[in-house]
């Protein structure tokens, strides 16, 4: 048997073996053979004794992580603002912030520190709002591909109710959206990045802008990613837009948006019964952004009540909503979250595990992307090496120095980074 191909990391290994319950492997050995997770083993298998070992002692390997709403144009703008709320944040920062990436030269410099935060602080897969410009975000789905991550990243539709600087022409909007798909599907062979279709949310986008969205996402079987049901006036603002409409998740679905690859819903606070019935027929992906929401004072997510309803959920910074690019601590902050939900709202809502919200910030989330987000045989070796998490004299469980790291942990207790087997170098 050959083991050209075969790497063997030892340390402690974790991963979500269910919704609700970890895969805890202390003192184990994870075979990788050709980038992919082979098994995890208390001793190594007599076929791989001749295998070298990269040991790590004490040392966590855990999945890497994915980030379902990111947008990368506000990455500088992160931790400015938080005493706005959404719509004077929008219109004070984010717009006029966004109004920068008409220059290219602009997009590269902010786009390539994009990536390496996300690297550093260990997101391997992501979703990404770029603007309204072309070259911008065609770099930015470059860069990605240069650096072999796992990737939707979406050119924003803005069309109608947004500052003339950054408001398109319905069909300007749509020519060059359907030049970015057209030209960024299947571009590079061996690309885990794809295009997606990116209104920013429906009061942003005519009637017309969603039919001919609608006709491209058929053409090009294309996935969507926008804002949904963020706050009360954003809801209320959609269906006076669209007021044929009983919910703003049928508005997409009628205009046929939901059908091809995945569709990524940011924040789902308010969502109505119509809404849920949409999300759940069709295996849409709703994103809990904790950090923002409480930023920019929406409101939170009822995550667990939605998850009791089979609806899927993962992870979102949300940067620059969010004010830090880490999901491990959108991982804490999801449990923080769900305790005030279940506290305000006891009757409808419970508190989620931290188990569970691991879950959602690492096979949630990789679900989207493919077999990534596990270390079940079969899933691409993507991980992280945590150490130096426990305090002299006061010794830890592997479960406790991984919920240690999501609470009080930073990029420094990331000591090696993997990606589809191979170590990620930082610039």
């Amino acid at each position: 048997m050959s083991t050209k191909n075969v790497q063997i990391y030892h340390g402690d290994i974790i991963y979500s073996k269910s919704k609700t319950e970890f895969s805890v492997n202390p003192d184990s050995y994870l075979v990788v053979k050709e980038e992919k997770v082979e098994g995890i083993y208390p001793v190594i298998p007599e076929e791989y004794k001749e295998v070298p070992v990269t040991d790590y002692g004490r040392n966590l390997i855990i999945p890497a992580f994915s980030d379902l709403h990111i947008h990368a144009s506000q990455f500088v703008q992160r931790g400015v603002g938080m005493d706005c709320l959404l719509f004077d944040w929008l219109n004070t920062y984010t717009f006029p912030q966004e109004s920068n990436f008409k220059d290219p030269e602009y997009a590269k410099l902010i786009y390539d520190q994009v990536v390496q935060e996300l690297l550093r602080h260990g997101t391997m897969h992501a979703s990404l709002f770029t603007t309204i410009h072309y070259d911008a975000s065609d770099y930015l789905f470059r860069a990605f591909e240069k650096h072999g991550m796992y990737g939707y990243i979406g050119k924003v539709n803005m069309d109608q109710n947004s500052p003339d600087f950054l408001c398109e022409t319905t069909e300007d909007s749509l020519k060059e959206t359907e030049r970015f798909v057209y030209e960024h599907t299947g571009r590079t062979a061996g690309s885990h990045v794809k295009p997606i279709l990116t209104p920013r949310f429906a009061p942003t986008c005519s009637h017309k802008m969603m039919e001919g969205l609608g006709k491209i996402a058929k053409k090009y079987q294309c996935g969507l990613q926008t804002h949904l049901s963020e706050s009360r006036e954003e809801v209320k603002f959609a269906l006076e837009m669209f007021p044929e409409f009983e919910s703003d998740a049928q508005i997409y679905e009628k205009y046929g948006m939901l059908e091809y690859g995945p569709s990524i819903f940011a924040h789902v606070i308010f969502p109505n019964e119509k809404d849920l019935e949409i999300l759940k027929a069709t295996g849409s992906m709703a994103v809990h952004c904790p950090d923002a929401t409480v930023n920019i004072t929406a409101g939170l997510m009822p995550a667990a009540a939605m998850w009791e309803q089979d609806i899927n959920i993962s992870l979102g910074s949300d940067i620059g909503g969010g004010h830090h690019a880490g999901i491990y601590h959108q991982i804490a902050r999801t449990v923080q979250a769900s305790k005030m939900k279940e506290f305000y709202e006891p009757e409808e809502n419970r508190r989620l595990t931290f188990q569970e919200a691991f879950y959602l910030g690492t096979v949630g989330g990789g679900s989207c992307f493919g077999k990534v987000g596990s270390f079940e045989p079969g899933y691409q070796f993507n991980a992280l090496v945590l150490g130096n998490l426990e305090d002299k004299g006061f010794e830890l469980t592997p479960e406790e120095r991984l919920e240690k790291f999501c609470y009080a942990g930073d990029d420094r207790n990331i000591l090696e980074r993997f990606l589809d087997g191979k170590k990620v170098v930082l610039n």
